[in-house]
């Protein structure tokens, strides 16, 4: 939830130009995130649990991405810490897709 606000405060910034583009489809991204998590523990079983955990893991690789690209359009600072977030929720997500398939051999 945390970067979700991260990325919601740095879009903020962007070029208005930016609204339906790049600003709409990074905060989809982040938001994807979180609510896969939640969405998939809410589920009666681990398999699926898991399943949206890799949704939330590419919801991550794809914000990653385009806070990438919006750097190199230099819409966004090289100096920001949103990508480091990013980074270390993103491994925070795998250890525990990591431990799910540690601890089942039927995922």
């Amino acid at each position: 939830m945390n970067l979700v606000e991260a990325v919601y405060r740095v879009t903020s910034i962007f070029p208005k130009e930016e609204a339906f583009g790049l600003i709409a489809q990074m905060r989809r991204a982040a938001i994807s995130i979180p609510s896969n998590i939640a969405e998939g523990a809410a589920r009666n079983s681990s398999r699926e649990f898991f399943q949206y955990l890799g949704v939330a893991t590419a919801s991550m690789a794809e914000l990653e991405t385009q806070l990438e690209l919006a750097e190199r359009l230099k819409i966004l600072a090289k100096d920001t810490d949103i990508l480091v977030r990013v980074r270390r929720v993103g491994r925070l997500v795998n250890s525990l897709r990591n431990s799910f398939r540690r601890g089942s051999s039927s995922l």
